[in-house]
């Protein structure tokens, strides 16, 4: 019994001792979670740059000048002078058709003409006769008109059958096909045996594309194309030729907007002197609205919870060892970068990865070759 109120006793005072502990420490903060390790980030700073706000786009590029030739007239072509992808000058010869039926027409038509002046060299003489027997009344009115209207039937005479010779010489030249540009062969769709229609049917027997001058046709959204002016930077890139990039000039902006696509067509002009681009090629870029400088800009990797029709994120920063979270309020893009309206200032270090594990006050380090 003795032992058992020894026991109950000293359970007594244990219960007493940890009131008290407990009322003693009831006015201090608890403590954080112990052990917590730093969390690894990379940080870059807030800079202040010239940001340059653009759209992006895509389209195609295709030749500014190109002509696809057919043959005017039908026949058979005696010739082919070129092949395809060699260079030619405007006038230069691609092909003939088989022009004897045409040369033996001009002969008989030049015949007709000589025929003609013999007319009109008689109808003169008789004129002028009849002239001199005026002079003494030996000639009736009549016949004097009739002398007159002779010379003046064989003149036309003569002027059609030099018009009828003219017009078989031009079919002559069009058995001739030649290059109506300087450019470049793209196609060449005839050989020597084949039978041409003229131009009204058919595919072309020629392509020449001159590819120093190109169009790039892009769309630009609804929402964009009231920022879009001609004369406006457009830089952009092609699979064809990775790694290097190119510039154009806006010279033509749609008026109408497609309905199916909520955009509007716009035309660049890029120059190719060094023939590097090519017509059909797909091409992707941006054009250059405008330019500001001293614009404050972070790496777009570091927004979160980033509202870009309300223009609000979340960043963390790094100061002294730890991460701050705070509100920015964001304006143009470009680049990979976010313009930064409000919420921080040049120099500070924002945390641009490993801020999913990250909460306000932990400690971080920040990965090799990066700086808070």
């Amino acid at each position: 019994m003795t032992r058992i109120i020894r026991t109950l006793a000293l359970i007594s005072a244990g219960i007493a001792l940890i009131a008290a502990a407990g009322c003693s420490n009831s006015g201090e903060a608890q403590p954080q979670e112990v052990g917590r390790p730093a969390v690894a980030v990379t940080v870059a700073p807030v800079v202040a740059a010239n940001l340059q706000e653009s759209v992006d786009v895509v389209g195609t590029l295709a030749p500014k000048f190109s002509a696809d030739v057919k043959s005017e007239i039908s026949g058979i072509v005696t010739a082919v002078y070129v092949t395809e992808w060699v260079p030619v000058r405007r006038g230069a010869r691609l092909a003939t058709l088989d022009s004897r039926e045409t040369e033996a027409g001009i002969e008989a038509l030049k015949a007709f003409e000589a025929q003609a002046k013999v007319a009109e060299s008689r109808a003169k003489r008789e004129f002028e006769r009849a002239q001199q027997l005026k002079k003494f009344g030996l000639i009736t009115p009549q016949a004097f008109d009739e002398a007159q209207t002779a010379v003046e039937a064989a003149e036309a005479g003569v002027s059609a059958a030099r018009a009828q010779v003219k017009t078989a010489e031009a079919r002559l030249a069009k058995s001739v096909i030649t290059a109506p540009m300087d450019g470049v062969v793209a196609l060449q769709a005839v050989n020597v045996g084949d039978r041409v229609e003229n131009m009204g049917s058919g595919e072309p027997l020629f392509r020449i594309v001159d590819n120093r001058l190109l169009d790039l046709t892009v769309a630009v959204p609804a929402s964009r194309i009231a920022a879009v002016r001609i004369g406006q930077v457009v830089e952009f890139s092609t699979d064809s030729l990775p790694g290097r990039s190119f510039t154009g000039k806006v010279m033509f902006i749609n008026p109408a907007i497609d309905q199916a696509s909520q955009s509007a067509k716009v035309i660049a002009q890029v120059p190719n002197a060094d023939h590097q681009l090519k017509g059909g090629a797909f091409a992707k870029g941006r054009i250059i609205l405008a330019s500001r400088p001293d614009v404050l800009q972070v790496p777009r990797e570091a927004l979160l919870n980033w509202e870009v029709d309300r223009r609000t994120a979340e960043v963390f920063v790094v100061r002294n060892g730890q991460a701050e979270k705070k509100s920015v309020k964001t304006g143009s893009s470009s680049d990979g970068t976010v313009e930064i309206a409000e919420g921080l200032a040049a120099g500070d270090s924002v945390v641009v990865r490993g801020g999913y594990a990250l909460r306000p006050g932990d400690r971080v380090a920040v990965s090799a070759g990066e700086g808070a």
